[in-house]
């Protein structure tokens, strides 16, 4: 994968930084895994504005992806690598040797015509989905389930990935993105692997108009507001604002929000750095 600086022949491209789609095969998705995809605009069901900053943006279809993997052992040939506007990552296109279709979340190296499987008994390659108890220790994964049959959870995103450090007993030691290392059921899947598009973090829009088409309108800080819409509202000229704090008036950069008696906490091994 690999990004374009463009020439600046508009105000506009100046700055802007683009994928070049070099692992993209098809512009046209599979029609039997299309749904509808309604926008909200931040409104609930009586048409207030439940959340702030939502609204316009381009006309989507969702893509239905096979998150779960449940058809084990059933070897599937990549048929196309496809672009997603509602993920960051790129998608592959599953033909099953039982003729269905299915898209999945594409790793880096994959490539169309490769085969792909899941189950019990699946070597450890990448795009291959295995039980946490029968993939090699050090493993680069992705697409990982934080319950068995849940369907993946973590390690989603463009070019995101996790390091399966430790097995004892019935759990495994997982090192997340985040730098936390995490308990998880052996009996828990994964995806071999990491996910494409690595080089997402490093595009450049080049104006707001391409953010209002991924559906973001602007975000107005605090500083800027009246004392009557912000804790860090309003006072003569430019004014700090006081301490960091929510609209809500939580403390921000620092305060530790999670629950001190949160049921999952006995499974962090190593809180994730600061």
């Amino acid at each position: 994968m690999a990004v374009r600086k463009l020439n600046p022949v508009t105000p506009g491209q100046r700055g802007k930084v683009v994928n070049t789609f070099e692992q993209v095969t098809t512009d046209r998705p599979e029609k039997s895994l299309l749904r509808p995809y309604s926008k909200t605009g931040g409104r609930n069901n009586t048409g207030k504005m439940t959340m702030r900053y939502i609204g316009g943006g381009h006309k989507r279809k969702y893509r239905v992806i096979d998150f779960k993997r449940e058809k084990e052992n059933i070897p599937a040939k990549v048929a196309s690598i496809e672009y997603d506007p509602n993920r960051t990552a790129r998608i592959a296109l599953l033909v099953y040797a039982d003729g269905e279709k299915r898209y999945i979340v594409a790793p880096i190296g994959l490539t169309v015509g490769q085969t792909i499987e899941s189950g019990k008994g699946v070597a450890p390659e990448i795009g291959n989905t295995l039980y946490l108890s029968e993939i090699p220790l050090g493993t680069i994964i992705h697409n990982i389930e934080l319950r068995p049959g849940q369907g993946a959870v973590m390690a989603r995103s463009a070019g995101s990935y996790a390091q399966l450090v430790a097995r004892e007993g019935k759990y495994a030691s997982i090192k997340l993105p985040s730098g936390e290392i995490r308990m998880v059921l052996v009996t828990c899947k994964a995806t071999v692997g990491t996910v494409s598009n690595p080089d997402h973090s490093l595009e450049r829009s080049g104006k707001a108009g391409r953010t209002r088409w991924l559906g973001r309108r602007p975000r107005v800080r605090g500083v800027v507001m009246n004392p009557v819409d912000h804790p860090m509202g309003g006072g003569e000229g430019r004014a700090s604002g006081g301490l960091p704090r929510s609209r809500k008036g939580l403390l921000a950069k620092g305060l530790k929000t999670r629950a001190p008696k949160k049921a999952s906490s006995k499974y962090i091994i190593e809180r994730r750095k600061k």
